[in-house]
């Protein structure tokens, strides 16, 4: 798998900034280390991170979208989809990606996409963040979603002194 291009993931200071993390059931090895991916990057930025579980990855949006409204400041989906034998993997897998980018559209609200969907189980395995994996995708989906929320509220300042840290921001 690649990583050109792939940029340097930088915790950035987040305190307090509340998350919401949305984290499917099936495959849980793979589920464990995403969760646990996303939960080390919030701990690294100092966020409050919220753990949601819904069944599978076609939740997702669902969850995500009420955690948008419902004043957590980035929202992180993690699930796991694994192509099958029958259309079922195309169907979940473009009906969860178009409705969580819809949702951080719609709302402004970051949503980390952190939604695997791999041809084989040991793809899955190797972005997991798992011992022995190449890549830790829930990490990066909570780190990138967090960096994201800080932007938004930069740019929302008009550069304006950033309440949260006094200094102007652009």
């Amino acid at each position: 798998m690649s990583r050109i291009g792939a940029p340097q993931i930088e915790p950035v200071d987040a305190a307090g900034l509340p998350v919401a993390i949305i984290a499917a059931r099936w495959h849980t090895t793979i589920m464990d280390g995403l969760l646990q991916g996303a939960l080390r990057a919030c701990q690294d930025c100092a966020a409050e991170a919220e753990v949601v579980r819904v069944p599978g990855s076609f939740e997702l949006p669902v969850a995500a979208q009420v955690a948008a409204s419902s004043g957590y400041h980035a929202v992180v989906a993690l699930g796991v989809v694994i192509r099958g034998d029958t259309p079922h993997f195309d169907y979940v897998c473009r009906g969860a990606t178009d409705q969580l980018a819809r949702i951080a559209v719609d709302t402004a609200v970051p949503v980390g996409f952190g939604l695997l969907t791999c041809d084989t189980e040991e793809q899955a395995l190797a972005r997991a963040g798992l011992p022995g994996s190449t890549e830790d995708k829930g990490y990066e989906a909570a780190a990138a979603a967090i960096d994201l929320a800080g932007t938004l509220a930069r740019i929302r300042c008009g550069g304006r002194p950033d309440p949260a840290d006094g200094k102007r921001h652009r």
